[in-house]
């Protein structure tokens, strides 16, 4: 057990619920439901004990609030680029193959421990942690916690749909200049945006487009779900592309390449991008340079 901060309740205090009291002593807990979370599992405790919702604090109680995990990560070897990085939170290059947490040791949670600079803020977390998720399949931008306030604000932002995310595809077939897919997704609400950027003749496929993607909502698989649907499965999806068989070991064919929004902590605006792994390029010029000699090849 970690303890973040203690509080002594002044002599001065009136009775209040501790639900009500947490918020002006703990301020890095940023909404009423984080709280009630925070108290639901065990994270805040009144004179060394397990509080409830409900329970009155009195003046002279201790009040805590800990980090439940005990232990650091089994640190995992792995390169990877660190794209930003402040006192508050980092954002990382996640490679494809890779998931972010899980019951296994080869994950980038494990991946992350002694590879972030520590925090020196008061509430610094003791290893940095994942603020959302990424399939395993999916490479590219990675938010990480290096703080519990950051943690709490980050993913109250995503929630809230107050983090732009950006991503890059190549598809089958040739895609509209731009678009958006509403199916829902587990019967809850989806949204995707797209837009092509281009098309290249492939002798497999007909055609293969570079597309950015937007997702408007963060269900799980949503973007290789819609690309699907819409008749135009991601390369290298060997899940919801049976077809896709023979790329099988490529690797999936996208890359959270974009993020933007306000630091939660300055309210700067930032927006981070990097460029698409090099086999995007690869895999688009090969594909027209094959149909541009094969067809070159018929017509001598």
């Amino acid at each position: 057990m970690i303890v973040r901060q203690t509080h002594i309740v002044p002599e001065d205090t009136i009775e209040v619920r501790l639900y009500d009291y947490v918020s002006s002593i703990f301020p890095e807990i940023p909404s009423r439901s984080a709280i009630k979370k925070s108290i639901t599992r065990g994270e805040i405790l009144v004179q060394g004990e397990k509080a409830k919702t409900g329970t009155w604090i009195k003046p002279g109680q201790k009040v805590e609030w800990i980090d439940l995990e005990r232990n650091a990560p089994k640190e995992y070897l792995l390169n990877f680029d660190i794209v930003y990085q402040d006192d508050h939170f980092a954002i990382v290059n996640k490679p494809g193959g890779i998931p972010v947490s899980g019951n296994q040791f080869k994950t980038m949670t494990n991946a992350l421990v002694d590879k972030i600079k520590p925090s020196s803020e008061a509430d610094a977390l003791q290893w940095a942690k994942p603020v959302h998720r990424l399939d395993a399949a999916t490479c590219g931008l990675l938010i990480v916690a290096k703080t519990a306030k950051s943690l709490m604000l980050l993913g109250q932002m995503l929630e809230q749909k107050e983090i732009d995310k950006k991503y890059c595809a190549i598809v089958k077939g040739e895609v509209p200049e731009e678009g958006e897919i509403n199916s829902p997704i587990e019967e809850k609400r989806s949204h995707t945006e797209y837009k092509k950027v281009y098309t290249v003749p492939s002798l497999r496929n007909e055609a293969l487009t570079f597309v950015d993607l937007y997702p408007k909502t963060g269900r799980t698989h949503q973007l290789r779900i819609h690309m699907a649907e819409l008749g135009h499965p991601i390369m290298g999806d060997i899940i919801y592309d049976r077809a896709e068989v023979v790329f099988k070991g490529k690797g999936l064919f996208l890359c959270a390449v974009g993020l933007r929004f306000k630091h939660p902590i300055t309210q700067e605006d930032l927006t981070i991008t990097i460029d698409e792994p090099s086999k995007f390029d690869a895999l688009m010029n090969r594909e027209e340079k094959r149909f541009h000699k094969f067809n070159s090849k018929n017509q001598e």
